[in-house]
């Protein structure tokens, strides 16, 4: 092939420079400031110097002194053994009175009844149980190997209803406390009892309150009764069980939005006004989103959410009764609970989403799948019991060996009062 007159030989390479010829450099993106900082230090609980006495050239001694680094090291302390207190009693005797006199020993504050296991490592067995969802036996092989404390299997078991027991007063100021706030979630999955198939019935607040109750039935009349006497609202999402409670309703726009996305996903292809429906249903979520974020005066609350719930009704009017239609379902949910979509609009700080109570029903779906539930009535309470106090004191964010053992305490002490 020939070149033009006057032009470069299609041999030639062009004289182009290296860098000219590379895409555009991109400007790094800048970190958030607050990861710009150094790793936090922890306080340390032990300092050590290390110095040079002498000169390592020529041996002259060295003067002065200051700071050239520090390094940090974090590790674990040598556990010590597990302690063993001998408590005894002494008997004197009374020349006069010609009798033996003992003192009473009252170790309530320091061990659960007659046992001899003392309230710290009750704490412990509890939380190994409840929150890092162990089996006995591990259980029991972590106090043996940690703290060289020697513990059988059914002493475990039975420190754990102790516990439970101890706690009653404590699990019924959280039910109490749960039924006077404004908001609380629900939610319900699986258990089994000695077999057989049951339910757990859990309720949770924003702020930190957790509560779990096993029943055999799904029945609209349990949460009915657990929920009475609750004047706020309810977040839930759309099992009918729930269609019967009393007060003020807001249904888990996750679940709705994950039915939209499948009713998509299959039907879409087949039906070509699915997609344009769908996207209009989102649409209103995404619209009273939007609006709540902005923090807007109260009397602009319910003129918005007049208007969502208008624009679902006319989407739920689409194919209600078209029983052969994919969308027929979603569209008699729309219908059944479209002001309960909405209630988000009207409450400041009520959440769109029931995801509350499926993060606090996790736990004791992982516990179900590890053990496989409880073997009788009193382990599904101690289980409920110990899950509604380590819950709440973990979402409240305090430590639960400390709260635990705080609780035994107290509990002892009440009772010796009463």
């Amino acid at each position: 092939m020939k070149s033009k007159v006057g032009s470069t030989p299609l041999f030639v390479k062009a004289n182009v420079h290296k860098e000219k010829g590379k895409p555009p450099h991109k400007t790094r993106k800048k970190r958030a400031a607050e990861q710009n900082a150094a790793r936090k230090k922890s306080t340390p609980t032990e300092t050590r110097q290390h110095a040079l006495e002498r000169c390592p050239d020529c041996n002259y001694k060295l003067s002065g002194e200051s700071i050239a680094r520090r390094r940090e090291v974090i590790d674990l302390p040598v556990m010590p053994p597990v302690q063993v207190i001998e408590h005894r009693v002494i008997k004197r005797w009374c020349p006069k009175c010609k009798k033996w006199h003992t003192p009473v020993l009252d170790l309530s504050e320091e061990v659960l009844g007659q046992g001899r296991i003392g309230h710290r490592a009750a704490s412990m067995v509890s939380w190994l149980r409840t929150t890092l969802r162990l089996p006995v036996k591990q259980v029991q092989t972590l106090l043996q190997q940690v703290y060289g404390l020697e513990i059988s299997v059914g002493e475990i078991v039975e420190l754990a209803h102790a516990v439970a027991k101890a706690g009653q007063a404590t699990v019924k100021q959280i039910g109490a406390a749960i039924l006077k706030a404004p908001h609380v979630h629900m939610d319900e999955t699986t258990w089994r009892e000695s077999g057989d198939n049951g339910y757990v019935w859990a309720c949770s607040t924003p702020s930190g309150l957790r509560s779990f109750a096993f029943k055999f039935s799904r029945a609209a009349s349990i949460p009915e009764t657990i929920l009475e006497g609750f004047e706020g609202t309810l977040v839930t999402d759309f099992y009918a069980g729930y269609n019967h409670t009393d007060g003020k309703h807001q249904r888990c726009w996750a679940h709705l939005l994950r039915d939209l996305r499948d009713l998509d996903k299959e039907h879409s292809p087949q039906h070509p006004e699915l997609p344009a429906w769908i996207t209009a249903v989102v649409q209103t979520y995404r619209d009273g989103k939007a609006f709540v974020d902005r923090s807007p005066p109260p009397a602009e609350r319910p003129i918005i959410f007049e208007s969502l719930v208008d624009q679902v009704r006319e989407l739920g009017l689409r194919w209600p009764q078209d029983k052969g239609h994919p969308a027929h379902a979603l569209c008699k949910r729309l219908l059944r609970h479209e002001a309960e979509l909405f209630e988000f609009v009207l409450q400041p700080g009520l959440a769109p989403t029931n995801n509350l109570a499926e993060r606090s029903v996790r736990p004791l779906v992982i516990a179900r799948k590890i053990s496989g539930g409880s073997r009788s009535a009193r382990g599904s309470q101690t289980r409920m019991d110990l899950q509604t106090l380590f819950a709440t004191w973990a979402a409240q964010g305090k430590s639960a060996l400390i709260q635990c053992n705080a609780m035994l305490v107290s509990s002892a002490t009440s009772l010796l009062q009463v």
